[in-house]
């Protein structure tokens, strides 16, 4: 009888209590910052500079220490950012785009969903994707977009970019270098060991800091517009670095400097059950830009759309244990303007998988954007000038097919274990790791850029899928390059003469890696550098003639270039031209601008090349 009178009140109490009232969506602000990595923040990193702005925010919310850009520069960077997807998954990751790329068929760019679901999504103002935009991503991507400008309890989605440290800022003159004093003192930070040891690089190191500081300024300026409008406590606030920092060696390449970036969260009290983490928290645990839109649509109690491929990492249904434990990050990197390269990474824990698929390509490969600044001009100078040490020397020669760092104790990525038999086994679960990767993907730039643009822009995710066992096959051949070439010299003659043509292309590469050793196969060499169907396949066959020592194949490569109409193909064969200038073979190429189309030249990507090899406007 007691129990049916307990029951009966407490029955009573639940039917007169009113339930909890439904928390609105919040509003996400997100602050980014152009070309910064964790290095530079003492927030991060014992040699950064304070950012009081920004470490006030972290003591209020949730501090990141493994966050990553997919990739190392801008456009490849958003695009990921923007469409929750790999960038090779879709070739959105080529910067400089020569032609923008469609989103997966059924998905949209993450804001879409955000605005379909009520939210005022607005973009002040910078964009850079190489994917396709449609209306429905956002109610204003200008100058003057703001939240202001909702309707009244609208929530809304803002981005707020600060171009404050990006690398042009960088690209100060001598004489500007000699006129203005730093803020920051160049003696109290480390310049990083693989760069030169010089004033210069000190002052840079200093001048670079100095931005971050007034970047900072503006993070509180931000910041302090939400407090007077009193929205703080109904806005989640996100900054970021767009991704990794503007020293020489980051931005553009796959090292930590480029990849790792500053993450730290503010969530107002009022929807801490969406993170279910303590105030002033710091996780570990590794997020990528694949998982931003995913995890901004989880906020706003929204579903990720099948055919994104990120995770979220805040919201409902999100364990924080479990995202304490995620401990992978991809990277990668291909084009950037005029310089071509091929570089994937996994970084799982401490260790970090590096695999050059274009290994002879030497990391300070003439960019035209990248030597504006003195700190890389004198770099190259130094090299030139047998100035360098060994560790600062590696930047302008061919690199290992793969390197394995453990970035905890080098965290500049100079000493590779790849070869050291103590890492054997961490060496070939990281290797197999990537290619499970690439290879379910798939990748697509197995294939060179401009056959992509040809016959799978229209559709690269379906293009991937119907030729995903050719990728793996292409992989399987890039593979060889890990093996002593006795043991790969019968599967390389045999791709050589292969039907399929990309087949013959990866052959061609992994033989060029081998030097001299590939000397045997001259004579096939030169029948592709003269007779094959693709013109870059001779291109790639002369570049063999060259490292292998059989000839100096200038005349094979230059009369490929003159039949060339396709820019991209063009860009690709100036790469290979300029490696073969600038690097340990000192080819001089004698170019006859006057054979090489007005399509061609018209192209300012080109002209960079063009202007640097020897070409005059007025030719």
């Amino acid at each position: 009888m007691k129990y049916l009178i307990l029951l009966g009140g407490l029955l009573a109490f639940f039917a007169c209590t009113p339930p909890k009232e439904k928390l609105p969506p919040p509003n996400i602000v997100w602050i980014t910052s152009e070309d910064n990595s964790k290095h530079y923040m003492k927030l991060f990193d014992k040699n950064g500079i304070e950012t009081p702005n920004i470490e006030k925010l972290a003591n209020k919310g949730i501090k990141f220490t493994r966050a990553f850009s997919n990739a190392p520069v801008c456009s490849a960077a958003r695009s990921t950012l923007i469409a929750g997807c790999y960038g090779p998954r879709l070739a959105s990751h080529y910067h400089r785009r020569l032609k923008q790329v469609p989103m997966p068929r059924g998905v949209e760019m993450f804001p879409a969903y955000l605005k379909q679901a009520g939210y005022y999504t607005t973009n002040n103002n910078k964009e850079d994707y190489n994917i396709i935009k449609s209306d429905s991503v956002w109610d204003d991507s200008s100058t003057k977009a703001h939240w202001k400008n909702r309707a009244k309890g609208q929530p809304f989605f803002h981005v707020f970019n600060i171009a404050t440290t990006h690398e042009g800022k960088l690209h100060f003159n001598q004489a500007q270098r000699d006129s203005v004093k730093t803020n920051a003192n160049p003696e109290d930070y480390v310049t990083q060991p693989n760069h030169p040891q010089t004033n210069l690089y000190k002052y840079t190191n200093a001048y670079y800091r100095d931005l971050i500081v007034k970047m900072d300024e503006q993070v509180g300026a931000v910041v302090a517009e939400l407090e007077e409008a009193d929205l703080m406590k109904n806005t989640i606030v996100f900054y970021f670095g767009d991704h990794g920092g503007a020293l020489p060696g980051s931005k553009g390449y796959i090292y930590e400097t480029g990849l790792h970036v500053p993450l730290v969260i503010y969530v107002p009290e009022k929807y801490k059950q969406l993170v279910k983490r303590e105030v002033a928290s710091i996780t570990e645990g590794f997020v990528s830009f694949v998982d931003f839109g995913p995890t901004l649509l989880n906020l706003a109690g929204l579903e990720t759309p099948k055919g994104m491929d990120g995770r979220a990492f805040l919201g409902k249904g999100v364990d924080p244990a479990e995202v304490d434990n995620r401990d992978e990050t991809f990277g990668y990197a291909n084009r950037f303007d005029e310089k071509s390269d091929f570089v994937r990474s996994i970084r799982k824990g401490k260790y970090k998988y590096i695999r050059n698929y274009i290994p002879f390509n030497f990391d300070g490969l003439m960019n035209n954007y990248r030597y504006n600044m003195l700190a890389y001009k004198e770099w190259q100078d130094l090299y030139e000038k047998g100035e360098l040490n060994r560790t600062q020397s590696i930047f302008y020669e061919s690199r290992a097919p793969e390197q394995l760092f453990d970035v905890d104790e080098d965290p500049y990525e100079t000493n590779n274990l790849a070869n050291d038999p103590a890492f054997e086994d961490k060496l070939l679960e990281m290797r197999l790791n990537l290619v499970a990767r690439v290879k379910s993907m798939p990748d697509l730039s197995f294939y060179p850029e401009f056959e992509l643009i040809n016959n799978a822009f229209d559709n690269p995710v379906l293009f991937g899928q119907k030729n995903k066992s050719a990728i793996s096959g292409y992989v399987d051949i890039a593979q060889l390059e890990l093996f002593s070439f006795e043991e790969v010299k019968s599967t390389l003659e045999e791709k050589l003469s292969s039907d399929d043509r990309w087949e013959r292309y990866w052959a061609l590469v992994v033989s060029s890696s081998f030097g001299k050793k590939a000397g045997v196969f001259t004579d096939k060499a030169r029948e592709i550098a003269t007779n094959d169907s693709e013109l870059i396949n001779r291109v790639r066959a002369a570049q063999l003639l060259a490292f292998s020592g059989a000839q100096n194949s200038d005349q094979l490569i230059l009369e490929a270039l003159y039949a060339s109409e396709d820019k991209s193909q063009v860009m690709l064969m100036l790469n290979v031209i300029t490696q073969l200038r600038d690097g340990p073979h000192k080819i001089d190429f004698k170019i006859d601008f006057s054979r090489i189309s007005d399509n061609i030249l018209e192209e300012r990507q080109l002209q960079w090349r063009f202007e640097y090899l020897g070409w005059a406007k007025n030719n």
